[in-house]
């Protein structure tokens, strides 16, 4: 039986701080890049799955980015970004959902998840993923996820791993790949995680 994965969540934000946590990233350099170089604009719908407390969303706000939404399964991880923000908080939306029951009510320029993708093991899940993907999303998908010598599970939880041509053939459907990267992450333990690092362009 799949375990509670809002349950699971809620508890690691709930007693783990950002440098207990293999995921943080101080400068999030390569999402930045990436978002960038698709020249959207300041006004670009973009949204973050999997943010969590991610600071991805405030260096989108110091870079004067005015339309951000960040999604997470945990509640917990999303009022702690929104402490950390602050007054900033406000011109962000947040949404607390589990993505595979994501039910989107706006379109979005840009979709970004560094986070999330290689959890979803099941077909059901992934076809869910790939279908709200190729409705909702109008021009560009962001996927990070672990590479072939990535790690095997993360959090305690099982993950997918993905080659170059995996994550593109998950998506190929409606997007073109423009371009992919193999990055090291560093962890606050001083491990290395690698990631298959792609943006897409609706086709």
């Amino acid at each position: 039986m799949e375990i509670d994965r809002k349950n699971h969540w809620e508890a690691v934000y709930e007693t783990k701080q950002p440098n207990e946590v293999s995921w943080t990233q101080e400068i999030p350099k390569t999402s930045l890049d990436f978002i960038n170089e698709t020249q959207m604009g300041k006004s670009a719908k973009i949204i973050d799955v999997g943010g969590g407390d991610s600071k991805l969303v405030d260096f989108l706000l110091d870079q004067g980015y005015e339309n951000i939404t960040v999604l997470d399964i945990s509640g917990k991880a999303l009022e702690r970004a929104k402490k950390r923000l602050g007054k900033n908080a406000e011109k962000v939306n947040w949404i607390v959902s589990d993505i595979a029951e994501f039910k989107p009510d706006i379109s979005y320029d840009i979709w970004h998840d560094r986070a999330t993708f290689h959890f979803l093991t099941t077909p059901e899940k992934l076809k869910t993923y790939v279908e709200i993907t190729e409705k909702w999303v109008t021009n560009f998908l962001i996927i990070a996820a672990f590479s072939e010598k990535g790690p095997t599970k993360c959090s305690g939880l099982e993950i997918k791993q993905y080659s170059e041509l995996e994550l593109e053939n998950q998506f190929s459907n409606r997007f073109k790949k423009l371009k992919c990267v193999q990055e090291d992450h560093i962890t606050p333990f001083e491990t290395s995680q690698n990631f298959t690092f792609c943006v897409f362009e609706k086709g």
